[in-house]
């Protein structure tokens, strides 16, 4: 099994990294921590790490730019072969210019049950709101602070004369068992056929008087009445890809679009010249081209009147 790397950034004691890394020892873990980056020169997580013979790196950000800093940063990220972020109890706000390049990469562990109590002081501010539960979130990271989609919850109930302090002992237990396994659901959704043809409907699903069905046991999407413009088939006829089928011109763009990316495109069988095969299970899928394909998909079939009325 190949394993996605992970760079952890963290500014402190380094738990939830360190329960990263323990989780990712595990023989099925589908990921493993390639380094351990800080802010700070006195984070105690750094130690754990290089007792473990984890990479580290560390660079005060005090006097540079926030950009400057976050480049620097994500240089060593990038020089250990990292294709993910774990941030774990950073406390410093990335660019947007930053988080933008790690979109969808980039996951965080916030102490609140998301959206309740977005910063600072989230246990206070539970425990004063009477909430029964505190909990904590795993989220993707976005430029708005804390409020990525979320991954996965864990609720830890209140108990009278709870403290901040009480609270958040027992959250930090639910935090540790929560991220493991947030991440490895991130880093393997990718070539998970569930998750992809989620992505397919949702963008399918957009395109007007669009409906779903099952054909020849794929996920199907036509026009309501009228014709299919898109299947997703998953390991058809045993081949081992997931796929989007999408309408195009004939056999001439066909062989283009092979021959431009053979590992990307290929003719779908028993679809005939009219079809192309854009496989979603090998990573780096770019969801804006997804779209595209499957409006151009849609206006080959849709009636002239349906088509009129779309805005381009």
């Amino acid at each position: 099994m190949t394993r996605a790397k992970v760079a952890v950034f963290i500014s402190g004691s380094g738990t939830n990294m360190a329960a990263l890394l323990y989780a990712s020892r595990l023989p099925a873990c589908p990921f493993e921590i390639v380094l351990v980056l800080s802010n700070n020169p006195d984070a105690g997580g750094l130690t754990l790490a290089e007792a473990e013979g984890i990479p580290t790196f560390v660079l005060p950000h005090k006097g540079m730019a926030r950009a400057q800093h976050d480049a620097a940063m994500e240089g060593e990220v990038r020089r250990h072969g990292a294709q993910w972020i774990a941030l774990a109890g950073y406390m410093r706000i990335l660019s947007p210019e930053f988080v933008a390049r790690w979109d969808g990469r980039m996951a965080n562990i916030h102490p609140s049950l998301l959206p309740k109590y977005t910063g600072l002081h989230t246990h206070e501010r539970a425990i004063a709101a009477g909430d029964s539960h505190g909990g904590c979130t795993v989220h993707l990271v976005t430029a708005d602070l804390d409020e990525g989609p979320v991954l996965g919850q864990i609720p830890v109930a209140i108990l009278p004369g709870d403290t901040a302090d009480s609270l958040a002992a027992r959250v930090l237990f639910a935090e540790h068992q929560l991220y493991a396994r947030c991440l490895a659901e991130l880093v393997t959704r990718e070539t998970d056929p569930a998750w992809l043809t989620a992505q397919v409907r949702a963008r399918a699903m957009a395109l007007p008087e669009a409906e779903e069905s099952l054909s020849h046991g794929m996920a199907c999407f036509g026009v309501i009445k009228g014709k299919k413009f898109a299947w997703v088939s998953t390991d058809h006829h045993g081949d081992g890809r997931c796929a989007l089928l999408a309408k195009i011109s004939g056999l001439d763009e066909q062989e283009q679009l092979i021959e431009s990316d053979p590992d990307r495109f290929y003719r779908p069988a028993y679809f005939g010249d009219g079809w192309i095969a854009i496989r979603l299970d090998i990573g780096d899928v770019d969801w804006d081209d997804i779209a595209e394909w499957l409006r151009r998909s849609w206006l080959a079939v849709a009636p002239r009147k349906l088509a009129a009325m779309m805005e381009f």
